[in-house]
């Protein structure tokens, strides 16, 4: 049985070389210009470096050029994938075919994943972009466990899917915080991401807080809960699912490397000894509720039907 890639998003170069010995195979980086709800914010040199670092270890970096682009940035996308090119990262995660068609162009070995968050729901549009150029399909968070798998047998490309942290439910295109405090006559700089970790939207009836991400690409409501199936990896293994992500958006470094730590275990015992995974599963999980926020509960998101917005 093949192991797979355990992917993270850090929060900032700093975290590489840490995150790298607490087990991740690779790594999300880019900068809010280009990538969509990113965990940290990382510039040309940055990303140079987080290349560097990552490499130095074996493991890979992707870039994320996720966002959807206007008219006004497409002249700029062959330009950061050759950047992205140059300094030999190992992919770039697309969502946008403009993305597509300008590597295709700037890069053509470019390795290319399709991520749109919400519409990689079927093995048929997994291949169709597969045909068009990806190797990698990421599925949308709001499918179940038999969907996952299912996808996976028919699958022509990788398949990632996410097994840690928030889901994004709502995105506007518009500031809408920003617009809200230049109302008032206050600035809010959405570059300091800071602020957000106090912004929420607050549903009394079901005692459920909704963090608000806003960045360049607008503004972003999140899940009240964090999908978390470290006691539920098996059918996912078995299935030969080639990448499991964890989003440290919104979350501190410490937090991040612990959850890391956590899938680090539960991947590596499980190809092992899947016994030995289950007689650990319900430790390795109690380790994350112990950091885990009470104001985050953890849930399996949709991959048993349980999550509800």
């Amino acid at each position: 049985m093949k192991k797979p890639e355990l992917l993270v998003t850090p929060t900032s170069v700093k975290e590489i070389l840490p995150l790298a010995e607490a087990g991740a195979d690779a790594f999300v980086v880019g900068e809010q210009r280009y990538g969509l709800r990113l965990a940290g914010e990382f510039n040309r040199e940055d990303v140079k470096k987080a290349i560097e670092l990552a490499h130095s270890k074996g493991k890979k970096v992707y870039v994320a050029m996720n966002a959807i682009f206007h008219n006004d940035k497409i002249e700029e996308l062959g330009e950061y994938i050759q950047f992205a090119a140059e300094n030999k990262a190992d992919a770039i995660i697309f969502g946008d075919p403009a993305v597509l068609m300008a590597a295709k162009e700037a890069a053509p070995e470019m390795k290319l994943h399709w991520n749109t968050e919400t519409t990689g729901t079927n093995w048929y549009t997994c291949n169709y972009w597969g045909r068009k150029g990806a190797k990698r399909a990421v599925l949308a968070r709001e499918i179940n466990m038999d969907a996952i798998v299912e996808i996976k047998e028919n699958a022509e490309v990788e398949i990632e899917v996410q097994v840690h942290g928030m889901s994004c439910m709502f995105q506007s295109k518009r500031s809408l915080l920003g617009n809200y405090y230049e109302y008032q006559g206050k600035a809010m700089e959405i570059e300091n991401r800071k602020m957000q970790k106090d912004m929420f939207l607050h549903d009394k009836e079901r005692g459920n807080k909704y963090p608000i991400f806003e960045d360049e690409n607008g503004t972003h409501i999140m899940s009240p809960n964090d999908i978390c199936i470290i006691d539920e990896l098996g059918e996912m293994l078995e299935a030969g699912v080639d990448s499991f992500k964890i989003d440290g958006i919104l979350k501190s470094p410490e937090y991040i490397i612990t959850v890391t730590k956590a899938y680090r275990e539960a991947i590596d015992l499980f190809v092992e000894d899947p016994d030995a995974y289950e007689d650990k599963k319900d430790e390795l999980l109690a380790t994350i509720e112990e950091i885990q926020p009470e104001s985050r509960p953890l849930d399996t998101g949709f991959y048993f039907k349980e999550t509800v917005y």
